[in-house]
């Protein structure tokens, strides 16, 4: 088993409204759909209000090659990486005291939205006091999924090693991304939705001192975790790599895929530990858009009460890709929403198509 115990989060320094994303979009798109003014709508119907990112809107209206786009990640990686650990490490709403950075054992980097050799953890190692003998765990081209994997994995090891003590650090530059001559509605819908953020969780085997560490009454355990990956689905989300660099790939069909796909991964991974989803009291969600959380209660059966965290995340952040489960999550801690012996699931779907879902169960700290 292992527990999640603290989690830290970066948020860009530009915070645009929606309504000004939406006359970026005119003026970068005006050119390329006759029924412009309708697409925009996508914009609204999003009730996404704010997001954030590392420039403002007049850098992005200007076009920037592939290598200067790579190296703006690779030096905000690095600086709001190393915030949000040790915004996770020293969080006192959370932890009863700071841990070290030379108490962790393991490091798991995600990311998908920029490439770095060494990887960013590396970098972040550099400035941070971790022991030479952290072990790296870069992941890359999860997406939406990547924040919910790093943290089965994460998981994983601490079942290995049960008092290690493990950082999750998820990294996505979505905007970086952006390409002007990409044309396509996949990029317009992605211009609408997708934004900027940076966060770290800290997970510790069951050997660990969870009592003395954690000011949770309540802590969640992982209980188990499970992949899965839909046959045949590579064009359903993911990138198509160009010389400009990323170009996005995004099917509509998503929302039906999750109303018919996911409830019977979900049924099957639960009925292995005799639950059912009605016994599901809290739903962890990365929210990757409205009609996803839509598709959510539909497919699932979930209500407005199990998706009003990951609602909130996405209004005020936008679909931060692999990060946005993680603010999530950071609001159940800070909140103490969950109660002894309830159980929830996090939950994220990403490139492949693949879903990745954790089960967890809040236990006294004791």
């Amino acid at each position: 088993m292992a527990y999640i115990v603290s989690v830290g989060k970066t948020v860009p320094e530009v915070e645009l409204k929606q309504e000004v994303t939406v006359d970026f979009a005119k003026e970068i798109f005006k050119d390329s759909f006759k029924d412009l003014d309708r697409l925009l709508t996508v914009f609204k119907n999003g009730e996404i209000e704010t997001r954030q990112f590392p420039k403002d809107v007049q850098w992005y209206k200007q076009t920037h090659t592939f290598g200067e786009k790579n190296d703006l990640y690779i030096e905000k990686a690095v600086e709001y990486g190393t915030q949000a650990v040790m915004k996770c490490l020293t969080n006192n709403k959370l932890l009863n005291h700071e841990v070290l950075c030379e108490e962790i054992d393991a490091i798991f980097f995600i990311s998908s939205t920029g490439i770095s050799t060494p990887s960013i953890d590396a970098k972040m190692m550099n400035l941070l006091p971790f022991k030479s003998t952290t072990k790296r765990i870069p992941i890359w081209g999860l997406g939406c999924a990547g924040g919910a994997s790093g943290m089965a994995r994460a998981y994983e090891y601490c079942k290995a090693f049960k008092k290690a003590k493990v950082l999750v650090v998820s990294v996505e530059l979505c905007s970086l991304t952006f390409q002007h001559d990409d044309t396509s509605k996949s990029n317009l819908i992605g211009t609408s939705i997708f934004a900027d953020g940076v966060a770290c969780t800290l997970i510790v085997g069951e050997e660990v001192d969870v009592a003395s560490l954690s000011k949770m009454t309540c802590v969640p355990q992982i209980v188990d975790t499970r992949s899965n990956l839909m046959e045949d689905s590579e064009d359903v989300m993911g990138w198509d790599i160009r010389d400009n660099g990323l170009y996005v790939v995004f099917s509509r069909n998503i929302p039906s895929i999750i109303k018919s796909w996911l409830k019977p991964q979900a049924h099957q991974f639960l009925q292995e530990h005799q639950l059912t989803l009605k016994q599901i009291r809290h739903f962890v969600a990365h929210p990757g858009g409205k009609k996803v959380l839509d598709a959510y209660k539909e497919g699932l059966g979930f209500t407005d009460e199990h998706l009003e965290i990951s609602k909130e995340i996405l209004i005020k952040h936008g679909n931060m890709s692999s990060v946005t489960v993680m603010y999530v999550l950071e609001k159940y801690l800070e909140r103490s929403i969950g109660q002894v012996n309830e159980y929830g699931l996090i939950g994220a779907l990403g490139p492949g198509f693949s879903s990745e879902m954790l089960l967890i169960k809040w236990k006294e700290a004791y």
